[in-house]
């Protein structure tokens, strides 16, 4: 199935496509639940973690993945935009996961992209992850450009939940994407969102497992740096290092490079 090592602190899976990433990350939730079904999970959008929600989907179906109480909490959330907005992480969960599986839905967390005062929303989301035990199992992502959550490159890091702004590049990708698809809400890239709530690299490195996942050569670089380079803000995925129990879990493309 594919070749595990030792790397920088970190496990190194490499599997040959996309499609054996997404269906052994699937493999690792449900063992996870298997072992813990109040487990709590914090889980990732976009295009990488598609495929391991289609196989948990599909466990599901065959009776082999109970999420009737595990609790979920998102990394982030655009602001700005509400749960009923095509674009919003929340509309992603419903459309991949939440209305798919038996998560009851006062289970299911995502920061609010709408609200008078996004800072509140903040602190109220992070109080609800400290109470939840911080999580079990993270499940991330990596950016091009080396991002988590949306834990942008900077020049210094914030810990807890806070409101990020988006780098053009990361717009760029997500914005590609939508046109991609044919149904883009947004006529350019100008109205595409420029800001977002975001667990902080603190609050994701106190789960007590990281899983992070990446697919495609387009990530191999920034992997690389994350798994052998210094540690810095420039790079938030670097702080990864810090952590006592995180698997990579790639493809032979995104692989190319370890």
């Amino acid at each position: 199935m594919g070749a595990d090592k030792k790397g920088e602190q970190m496990e190194i899976v490499t599997v040959p496509s996309y499609e054996d990433m997404s269906l052994r990350a699937a493999e690792v939730v449900c063992e996870a639940m298997r072992q813990n079904p109040d487990l709590v999970l914090i889980l990732p959008t976009g295009a990488t973690p598609v495929g391991m929600y289609r196989e948990l989907v599909a466990a599901h179906e065959r009776g082999q993945a109970d999420f009737s109480r595990v609790r979920t909490f998102n990394l982030d959330e655009y602001r700005g935009l509400a749960p009923d907005h095509p674009a919003s992480y929340a509309a992603y969960m419903r459309e991949h996961l939440f209305a798919k599986v038996n998560l009851a839905g006062q289970n299911t967390h995502i920061p609010h992209g709408v609200g008078p005062d996004p800072e509140v929303e903040c602190r109220r989301y992070e109080a609800a992850i400290v109470e939840a035990g911080h999580g079990d199992l993270a499940i991330l992502g990596i950016g091009q450009n080396g991002h988590v959550g949306f834990n942008e490159p900077s020049y210094s890091l914030r810990s807890t939940v806070h409101v990020a702004r988006l780098r053009d590049e990361t717009r760029q990708v997500a914005f590609d994407i939508w046109s991609e698809s044919g149904d883009n809400p947004f006529p350019a890239l100008a109205d595409f969102p420029n800001h977002a709530l975001t667990m902080g690299m603190g609050t994701i490195l106190k789960a007590e497992r990281i899983l992070l996942l990446a697919s495609g050569a387009s990530k191999a670089r920034a992997l690389r740096l994350a798994v052998t380079g210094a540690l810095t803000p420039q790079l938030p995925a670097s702080f990864l290092q810090l952590h006592r129990d995180v698997t990579l879990l790639v493809d032979s493309e995104a692989a190319r490079f370890l």
